[in-house]
């Protein structure tokens, strides 16, 4: 396997290294949780004491490869390079501080050998009988529409992210405290800890038969993060798809939506018009109404050309090394989805299938 770059571990490092005394409280407590070792977790806090005494973020990776080979771990060389390899290392071989924390809280009674012994187990499997799915298209291909489609057909729940971090954060989970240390900074949630959100959902009993992840990755070093993890579960990613419309029928989708704030429903002024606006009629905030309340409905800042290159610009550049990542894989399937919403899945279904 390739080494990878862990994105965002230096940088929120940044943001919570003066508080590092709630981080060793947070992991603290998590270790103990997990573990009910003291001597473990105080053994790895003393790591953390000693190897980044300017705060930089970074572990020295042979120092580490020791403490990990000694009596007090007993891991072998293999074991250790696996290890080192699951968190993330970056170019000059360190090991980013998050992603040690975050390789930590997640294991189970051994603090090293749970990761390890699930990548070395998937390493001789054939594949996963769990359906792992990502859906990708430019603002305005209709993921919106194709999404609940295909949780619905392949009986998966559709994961958000956003939805997930919100939840962890709520229900007080140890990856959920980190996250609301990190935000109530300022900062951006570490990609590491996004994943350790995602592989604790994915343990329940929804996700038996797999899911549908919305909007992550994002970036080709999460992809990178995400398959580490789900080496770790024992799954990978089965299929990834993109849909594809040319920008002139996004310009006119994205021109033509307007939406109703409060509920969020989404309506088109060619497309999918409320039951207000007759043929013939201008669309305005007047003629543009909600079907089920009344209420005028209004057009989003970014729905507009200028906003769309823009949007389409980063969306192209963020996700075309996702799908080169995938490709080799064998595992993209791209889609044409330049139609009308009720004819998506007609035309998805057998590409999906194929």
């Amino acid at each position: 396997s390739s080494h990878f770059t862990s994105q965002g571990g230096p940088r929120a490092w940044m943001i919570i290294g003066p508080r590092f005394g709630v981080v060793e409280r947070r992991l603290s407590a998590a270790l103990m949780q997990l573990t009910g070792d003291a001597g473990k977790c105080r053994r790895v806090l003393e790591v953390f004491r000693r190897q980044d005494k300017n705060g930089s973020g970074l572990l020295s990776a042979e120092p580490l490869r020791r403490f990990l080979k000694s009596k007090a771990f007993g891991c072998s060389d293999q074991d250790v390079e696996l290890a080192l390899e699951l968190w993330g290392r970056t170019g000059d071989g360190s090991v980013d501080y998050t992603s040690f924390i975050a390789w930590a809280m997640r294991c189970d009674s051994d603090i090293v050998s749970a990761p390890i012994r699930a990548a070395q187990a998937q390493a001789s499997r054939v594949g996963s009988n769990r359906t792992v799915m990502m859906v990708f298209g430019p603002p305005g291909a209709g993921k919106g529409t194709i999404a609940p489609i295909l949780s619905e057909h392949y009986g998966v729940p559709q994961l958000s992210t956003g939805d997930m971090l919100r939840a962890a954060v709520a229900e007080g989970t140890p990856v959920g405290l980190q996250a609301k240390d990190v935000m109530a900074s300022g900062g951006l949630v570490p990609d590491e800890l996004v994943v350790n959100i995602i592989r604790v959902r994915i343990k329940q009993q929804d996700c038996a038969s797999g899911f549908l992840l919305d909007g992550f990755p994002r970036t080709g070093p999460q992809a990178a993060l995400l398959d580490s993890m789900l080496v770790e579960t024992g799954d990978c990613v089965s299929c990834v798809l993109a849909l594809v419309v040319p920008d002139e029928s996004l310009r006119v989708r994205i021109c033509g939506r307007w939406v109703h704030k409060a509920s969020g429903r989404s309506y088109h002024t060619t497309r999918a018009p409320p039951k207000s606006l007759t043929p013939g009629a201008t669309p305005t905030v007047e003629t543009m109404l909600d079907d089920e309340t009344g209420e005028p409905l209004m057009q989003r800042p970014d729905d507009t050309e200028e906003a769309l290159g823009k949007r389409l610009k980063a969306y192209h550049g963020e996700t075309a090394p996702i799908l080169a990542h995938y490709e080799p894989k064998g595992v993209v399937r791209r889609a044409d989805a330049d139609c009308m919403p009720q004819e998506m899945w007609a035309r998805i279904r057998p590409v999906l299938e194929a």
